[in-house]
């Protein structure tokens, strides 16, 4: 239908819902962790710090629905489709293990030539086991989403229009690993090492826009990151109190396109120097190495064009010479402040140099009782879009309920949860090949009243790709993507037997790719009411604005569901 082409003809827009930041892969430990990991404990430490019981939740469910989406403007065309779905909702918290897990299997079944029949898995998960309590655990995560690619490169969740499988991606991401935390004596001794995979698969074709350069869809990456660090807090046998550490750190990944890699390897020095009780001033310094480096496309001999494979993807030439897209290496530094002026507060801010230009980062985590958490971060850093997806499922909290748009079932991005940073969306704002350097901040707020729920997320993200000279990518190289981004929901027991919630989000974006803009909103709201038992009936509806420089027309559309749901 002319939705799904006027969205597959956008170039560079991704609707992005709030992102996860990236915290750097180090920074000072003063008995105060960094970033998102700060921002979880504040959180945690807010609501009780008394040790957990083992708590155990499964939910399993079927739904049958009828839904119906509706153009209405430029076109007005209409599609019905029945929707049969299956599901469970996980939660197991406890001392030693705790996670929380959403995974959903669905059936679309399309009436007419404009609508075709899909089927989607879709789920988030992370938790973790102690292999040894207090000591050695070992966690995971897992994602699975269905998005929508255009042709620039963009990416974006809650595609209603997802019904088109021309222009739909599936996005599956996951990583494991152990980590390991103790003490000898005085000296806290923390290691940890990731191992893990992306893939998209996205429509069979490179599309672009005349005049743009090429756009090579993410294929696949692996990702391999480990950290080491021995230090002393502040307080303790040291001079004067302060507190110092020594470590180091190694990240890989390894992008199935073009033979792509980031790597980057450090090792540095960090002091804490107290001030009072709650603020201390930290500095640390050390030596770093970044390389960024692929190899060039197979070139048609006749026609002097890169040969495109099955999959709509550059074909790598392994037989040529690695090409650097960017390198440096040397001295690293950054200074800064950490305050924590109790168990339920946490704030620290940091700037330095990295990647041989300016660089700041830091997190605010305020979690002042059980029912409320505010949190923000801002990030900086190197990687592809395996690393950055890898990353943010590593920062999500392990006690969480997933959010989903109400008519389609797909994940918003986010999740529910009084624990630190609760969303991912973001990650998949751009699903372009190439590696970039991501910089920008959100900010998070939950707030739990009585029977209702509120979370609102609002920021910023500009990914600057980074392409090596004289390879197919090389036009990419310098330009940049920029995200504005705002997301509201409330949900919450309307009585005994029926239930609500309503959401709604805000993006701009700006793309060097396309020189062009685009404004999208969007809200949504669904209502269920128990029947008997575990039936209990269920209606939504939603609607969708786009505002775009590429397409030239303004598209609203406006989709509802009625259904039944059964909860074993």
């Amino acid at each position: 239908m002319k939705r799904a082409q006027y969205l597959t003809s956008i170039a560079a827009i991704a609707l992005v819902v709030p992102a996860t930041a990236q915290a750097q892969a180090y920074g000072p430990d003063d008995g105060v962790t960094g970033g998102s990991q700060s921002s979880e404990r504040a959180s945690r430490d807010g609501r009780d710090s008394r040790p957990q019981r083992q708590r155990a939740q499964v939910q399993p469910y079927i739904e049958v629905s009828q839904a119906v989406l509706a153009e209405l403007s430029p076109g007005d065309e209409v599609v019905t489709f029945t929707q049969v779905a299956a599901g469970v909702d996980v939660s197991v918290q406890g001392r030693n293990n705790g996670g929380s897990a959403s995974v959903r299997v669905e059936q679309n079944i399309g009436y007419g030539d404009a609508a075709a029949d899909s089927t989607s898995v879709t789920g988030v998960a992370r938790g973790y086991a102690s292999v040894v309590p207090q000591v050695l655990t070992v966690e995971a995560g897992a994602l699975a989403a269905r998005t929508q690619v255009d042709n620039g490169g963009g990416s974006r969740l809650n595609a209603v229009e997802g019904l088109d499988t021309d222009s739909e991606s599936r996005v599956y991401s996951g990583y494991v690993g152990p980590n390991v935390s103790t003490r000898v004596g005085e000296v806290d001794v923390s290691a940890n090492y990731r191992f893990g995979y992306t893939r998209v698969e996205a429509p069979d074709a490179v599309v672009t826009t005349p005049g743009s350069p090429p756009v090579d869809v993410f294929d696949d990456s692996t990702v391999h990151s480990a950290n080491a660090r021995v230090g002393l807090r502040p307080n303790t046998s040291t001079p004067g109190g302060i507190g110092a550490a020594v470590g180091g750190g190694y990240y890989q990944e390894d992008i199935g396109n073009l033979d792509q890699r980031v790597r980057d390897a450090y090792v540095r020095g960090d002091v804490t120097v107290p001030v009072t009780s709650s603020l201390a001033v930290v500095g640390g310094v050390g030596y770093e190495d970044v390389q960024v480096s692929s190899r060039d496309a197979v070139v048609d001999a006749a026609t002097g064009l890169p040969v495109i494979d099955a999959d709509g993807r550059f074909i790598t030439d392994e037989s040529s010479p690695r090409q650097i897209a960017f390198e440096t290496d040397g001295l690293i530094w950054d200074v800064g402040v950490v305050w924590r002026p109790s168990r339920r507060t946490a704030f620290e801010a940091h700037y330095g140099r990295r990647y041989d230009s300016d660089t700041y980062y830091g997190s605010f985590a305020y979690a002042p009782n059980a029912r409320s958490a505010l949190n923000i971060s801002v990030y900086d850093g190197i990687a592809g879009f395996g690393g950055v997806l890898n990353n943010a499922l590593v920062a999500l909290p392990t006690n969480f309920e997933a959010n989903r748009n109400a008519v389609t079932g797909d994940l918003n991005g986010c999740v529910s949860s009084l624990e630190g940073g609760n969303c991912f969306g973001g990650a998949l704002a751009s699903v372009r090949s190439s590696v970039f350097r991501s910089r920008g901040g959100v900010i998070s707020y939950s707030r739990a009243v009585g029977r209702y729920n509120a979370g609102l997320s609002v920021g910023y993200d500009r990914r600057t790709f980074i392409a090596a000279p004289a390879t197919v990518l090389a036009a990419a190289d310098g330009l940049a993507e920029e995200s504005y981004y705002a997301n509201l929901g409330v949900s919450g027991e309307l009585g005994r037997d029926a239930s609500f919630s309503v959401n709604a989000y805000g993006n701009y974006l700006t793309s060097d790719f396309t020189d062009s803009d685009a404004m999208i909103l969007g809200t949504s709201a669904s209502y269920a009411r128990q029947l008997y038992a575990g039936l209990s009936a269920r209606a939504a509806v939603s609607l969708d604005y786009l505002d775009s420089d590429v397409s030239g027309e303004d598209l609203k559309t406006a989709s509802a569901l009625v259904g039944l749901r059964y909860d074993f």
